[in-house]
């Protein structure tokens, strides 16, 4: 071999060397690129568990959502063998006293040939609304969903024939509406559950043996069913937990199992028992769940340290009654709205289908109203924080970084709004609905009180919104 030959060799192998070197180096950088956007991929895919915060910032922006009461309960209406029943219409069933073997009959009847998914997910969005909360199954046991574990459900039950669940998760997708269910571990319906003892379901004495059976070949299956088939899920909503048989262990396992499936969900504190100690889930790890559910009230001070919703009716009763006529007004609904995302809040707002599947007209009506108003001051509510001012006679405050949002419901008549507590220099204040052209004058009166001056009349009179921009937090 000659010099010129072992030359040309050693030249071809150090260019291989070096070729593989590059290989080597690129397929290190296109791996680890990959793995960036597989970690990406995780935040948006739920391919890895993300933490509480990152779980509980869709809904912490989103403020504002609707709840929907629909089941077999819609076809009596309130009344039962031509008498007006007390009560929430939902609680039908118990509150007459019908045998399970009268109710379930109302299946044949339950025939919603006006349901619309599309119209439903449409008024929530016109609303202003971000997630939509259904009841996949209330404490009747009757499931509006495809269930294969069981035939008391819309599919088998019903002359309806469609998966009222399936239809509701493309028109929210299709929308950009986050879907999530109402799902409840009581059960009047099933043998393994309250059933056999049925009306007297909470009676402290009664407890059923097989009620581990129900839990595990029966409640775990129907909610892998929800999340599996009709997800992703935003928020999975518990109730009927404060029955004897389902214990603080159990709401704790059912957490777990819930995230096993879906690792981003959100899950209420009605999954345990978290429904008397939701002052205390700031304090300790002592219940399951991610957020509060006061029902039909506002704390008075919201619940510092703890996610929290307010779930509430827009008349008596969550579940259709025909002659509850008794609703609150648009003004009392919106001022609902601020008062709850001044506390640091979210608003679950019930409506109540009919048999039918429409959507009561005066449900509508004010959702509608309450859209108006959110077209024009959204930024007021979504991604705002609980009010820094401890006193606002004039309404409510809601606050971002370096603005406060101030909802004045009752406007100064003298035209100089008075606003107490706040040392921050404020650089600039405006009307929400006209920020480009409402710069308002804005004086210091002592060392925590500025004044501004607002126009005489109110440009809104149910809440208009005066925004403050302030220097430091």
């Amino acid at each position: 071999m000659d010099n010129k030959t072992t030359h040309h060799r050693n030249y071809k192998s150090t260019r291989r060397n070096k070729i593989n070197a590059v290989i080597t180096i690129a397929a290190l950088c296109i791996f680890t690129i990959t793995g960036c956007l597989q970690q990406r991929t995780g935040l948006l895919g739920e391919k890895r568990p993300l933490s509480k915060d990152e779980r509980m910032n869709w809904w912490r922006e989103a403020r504002f959502g609707m709840f929907i009461h629909w089941g077999l309960y819609a076809v009596p209406a309130g009344e039962w063998k031509g008498k007006r029943i007390d009560g929430i219409g939902e609680w039908i069933m118990e509150r007459a006293d019908i045998p399970v073997s009268e109710y379930e009959p109302l299946t044949k009847k339950f025939n919603p040939v006006k349901f619309d998914p599309d119209q439903w997910v449409q008024i929530a969005k016109n609303a202003g609304m971000k997630y939509i909360v259904i009841t996949s199954k209330h404490h009747d046991g009757f499931c509006l969903w495809d269930s294969k574990v069981s035939d008391y459900d819309i599919i088998d039950a019903t002359p309806f024939n469609r998966d009222i669940l399936k239809e509701l998760s493309k028109a929210c997708k299709k929308q950009g509406i986050r879907l999530c269910f109402y799902h409840s571990i009581m059960d009047w319906h099933h043998p393994d559950a309250q059933q056999p003892f049925y009306p007297n379901y909470n009676d402290p004495n009664l407890s059923n043996p097989n009620f581990d059976r129900y839990v595990n070949n029966y409640l775990k299956p129907q909610i892998k069913e929800l999340i599996t088939n009709y997800g992703p899920l935003g928020v999975l909503w518990f109730d009927g937990e404060w029955i004897k048989d389902w214990t603080e262990p159990m709401g704790k396992d059912m957490y777990n199992y819930v995230l096993s499936l879906q690792p981003n969900i959100i899950i209420n504190n009605r999954v345990g028992k978290g429904r008397k100690g939701m002052e205390g889930l700031s304090k300790s790890e002592e219940y399951a769940g991610d957020f509060g559910t006061p029902e039909q009230q506002i704390p008075a001070t919201g619940l510092p340290g703890v996610d929290w919703e307010t779930c509430m009716t827009m008349n008596d009763t969550w579940g259709y009654k025909y002659y509850d006529t008794n609703w609150k007004s648009t003004e009392e609904l919106l001022h609902k709205l601020a008062d709850i995302a001044s506390k640091g809040g979210n608003f679950l707002l019930n409506v109540g289908p009919t048999a039918e599947g429409l959507i009561p007209a005066p449900s509508v009506e004010r959702l509608k109203a309450m859209g108006a108003w959110m077209k024009l001051n959204s930024e007021s509510i979504y991604g705002t924080t609980a009010s820094p001012l401890s006193k606002t006679p004039w309404g409510r405050c809601t606050a971002k970084p370096g603005k406060l949002y101030l909802h004045v419901f009752d406007w100064p008549t003298n035209g100089s709004l008075e606003v107490d507590g706040l040392r921050n220099e404020v650089k600039k204040a405006y009307l929400l609905i006209d920020k480009k052209r409402s710069t308002l004058s804005v004086r210091r009166e002592d060392e925590d009180k500025v004044v501004i001056s607002v126009p005489s009349e109110a440009p809104d009179p149910i809440n208009t919104v005066v925004v403050l921009e302030i220097k430091d937090e």
